[in-house]
């Protein structure tokens, strides 16, 4: 028997015949599912004829992996949902008690798991905010807030902007601005206005202060043009995600509030991809100086783990309430495996600082390493974000802002997977946005990888 020495290892030949027949064992599972998955399995947003799924079958903190053991540092979160990362031992322990103790219940029955997970979901949000209404996920609670918001005002139309992404249900697809709104526009009531995005400013803004000043001018027209007393509410991500992650400008989010106040309008805040960690701090909100009067959460609350999603009532519209029925509710809202991991997530982010650990990610590694590829690569037009929450906007010209194509995209994507990256790409954007768990020499390693297919001459 002969023997190798493998970083620091000794490898004889029957270990490296029996690492060589598991991946085998393991390539030949993953040709396997890949093939259920094309025979039975119809992919959202997508045309079924010419896909290509990833496998994975495991993960554990920033990493996943196939069954042959190709791993991969994901710095797409899944759906930017993995806040807490991969199965951490915490949540799933919890999920598992919970099991044992009651697999599912009525949501019109008191549960101990609900119950605390309301409170600790209350315990974050800000003042005269009391009542949790539990969904099944984001879009779930995107039309659960509009029919609070209709009920509570007695009015009709909901304002939201055309970069947007709020759900795949009926009212929420409708409310969302981008492309797949149009092919969906079933719902009643819906206007899109424009928000703000200076680097393709609809306002021939050259400054933040005048990209906000227009965008609430613009906002203004539109509620005073559509009838401030139609209007049921103002809906919007506190920072749009899928569109961009578009940071607002300062002043953006309070001259909202303004003007729904002045208007007597109520404030949605979509708080789905943006909330519970992802940009350093427990709601994107709160570092804009505004409050709103309903509150939409999901992903992070749980980092998707079980499904789950909901809306954070103020007092005023869940006293609304009090005499009158609320017509909507879902079988499994509030379901006690959701609630359990939600306890155990909130806890877990808590007691080990990790909302604070995606802050001093974004604000001391993420944010330099980010500007220094920018600095050096010309395809790189804008850098935006905060925590583990950031964007790449990639161009043809940095003079014109010519998008890059998706055929380019396409291979920057292949490339960057080959390196054993896992992105999130969207139009001609790469989203750096690692679970908020992930740490300085993960976002090391995902730098050199950006940095290094960058650099490929891929516009050719």
């Amino acid at each position: 028997m002969t023997a190798t020495t493998v970083n620091d290892t000794t490898v004889t030949d029957s270990t490296a015949n029996a690492t060589a027949a598991n991946a085998t064992a393991g390539a030949g599972l993953d040709q396997r599912t890949v093939e259920l998955d094309r025979a039975f399995v119809f992919h959202s947003w997508s045309a079924q004829g010419a896909l290509n799924p990833l496998v994975i079958a495991g993960g554990l903190g920033s990493r996943v992996w196939d069954n042959a053991g190709r791993s991969y540092l994901d710095f797409s979160s899944q759906l930017v949902n993995v806040n807490i990362g991969h199965q951490h031992p915490a949540v799933v322990k919890a999920i598992i008690d919970e099991v044992g103790t009651l697999a599912t219940v009525a949501p019109s029955t008191a549960n101990l798991a609900r119950g605390e997970a309301a409170k600790r979901i209350v315990g974050r949000a800000p003042e005269r905010f009391n009542k949790v209404f539990f969904t099944n996920g984001g879009a779930d609670a995107i039309e659960n807030a509009i029919r609070m918001a209709r009920l509570h005002t007695g009015r009709d139309k909901v304002l939201s902007t055309y970069r947007s992404y709020h759900g795949n249900t009926g009212s929420a697809i409708v409310a969302t601005g981008d492309w797949r709104r149009i092919p969906n526009e079933f719902a009643r009531g819906h206007v899109h206005f424009f928000g703000p995005y200076l680097y393709r400013s609809e306002f021939w803004a050259t400054s933040p202060e005048q990209e906000c000043e227009r965008a609430l001018r613009h906002l203004e027209r539109m509620i005073q043009s559509e009838g401030p007393t139609s209007i049921a509410a103002v809906l919007i991500e506190s920072i749009p995600g899928t569109a961009g992650v578009l940071v607002p400008p300062p002043g953006y989010l309070a001259g909202v509030r303004a003007l729904c106040d002045r208007y007597g309008i109520l404030l949605i805040l979509d708080e789905v991809m943006a909330g519970f960690g992802r940009t350093g701090r427990w709601f994107a909100f709160e570092g804009y100086d505004v409050v709103p009067d309903l509150i939409t959460f999901a992903k992070g609350v749980n980092s998707g783990y079980v499904p789950t999603g909901g809306v954070i009532i103020s007092d005023s519209i869940a006293h609304t309430f009090d005499t009158s029925v609320f017509p909507g509710g879902l079988t499994y809202s509030g379901h006690p495996l959701a609630m359990a991991s939600i306890v155990a997530a909130l806890d877990a982010m808590e007691d080990e600082g990790i909302v604070e650990n995606a802050a001093r990610i974004g604000r001391d590694v993420l944010a330099p390493g980010l500007a220094e590829l920018q600095a050096k690569h010309p395809v790189i037009g804008e850098v935006r974000g905060e925590g583990v929450f950031w964007a790449l906007e990639l161009v043809a010209d940095r003079e014109t802002r010519e998008p890059l194509n998706g055929a380019v995209m396409g291979r920057i994507k292949a490339e960057l997977l080959g390196r054993g990256l896992l992105p999130f790409l969207a139009d001609n954007r790469i989203h750096v946005v690692p679970p908020c768990v992930v740490t300085d020499d993960e976002v090391a390693e995902a730098l050199a990888v950006y940095d290094e297919v960058l650099g490929l001459d891929l516009l050719n």
